[in-house]
């Protein structure tokens, strides 16, 4: 298997399950409520907030794959749409779901040697780096996100 259908599918066991960590965000998020989603336990993020922030970057270099420019802030990274009800909160976490899953599907599109192309800008390292970042990164929040549902779930 080539780096790029590796990454796309590290990728796909990280939000959708059979990785080594046994830990996902499909299944993570399957029984949380809208209302957990929304619920500020302590000073951390909000579940919501940190899966609009994993996947905003997901959303970002998904459209420099798909041939646009990169049009992305850190600073708009936690901007969180409302979420009122349990209807949107599955809307939020499907379309979360569907940009991880064509982020995936470009990534396998990629030439093996475009992964060692600058990525945008040189600052920004090359190709390789952003998308094992992104995975990094998620994991990260993921991990967050589990430990948050676990506190609010056992507070209820």
């Amino acid at each position: 298997m080539n780096t790029t259908k590796q990454l796309a599918k590290h990728l796909r066991e990280l939000y959708f399950g059979a990785n080594w960590t046994c830990v996902n965000f499909k299944d993570t998020l399957a029984d949380i409520s809208w209302q957990e989603a929304i619920t500020k336990h302590q000073d951390f993020n909000t579940i919501a907030v940190l899966i609009f922030h994993s996947n905003y970057y997901i959303n970002r270099v998904l459209k420099v794959l798909e041939g646009e420019s990169l049009n992305a802030s850190d600073k708009y990274s936690f901007d969180c749409p409302a979420i009122t009800s349990q209807e949107e909160w599955k809307k939020f976490v499907q379309k979360s779901m569907d940009e991880a899953e064509l982020f995936a599907q470009e990534i396998e599109k990629l030439d093996e040697l475009k992964l060692y192309e600058v990525f945008s800008e040189e600052k920004y390292g090359n190709y390789f780096r952003n998308i094992v970042g992104i995975i990094e990164h998620a994991y990260y929040h993921l991990g967050q996100i589990t430990l948050i549902k676990k506190m609010i779930q056992q507070k209820g």
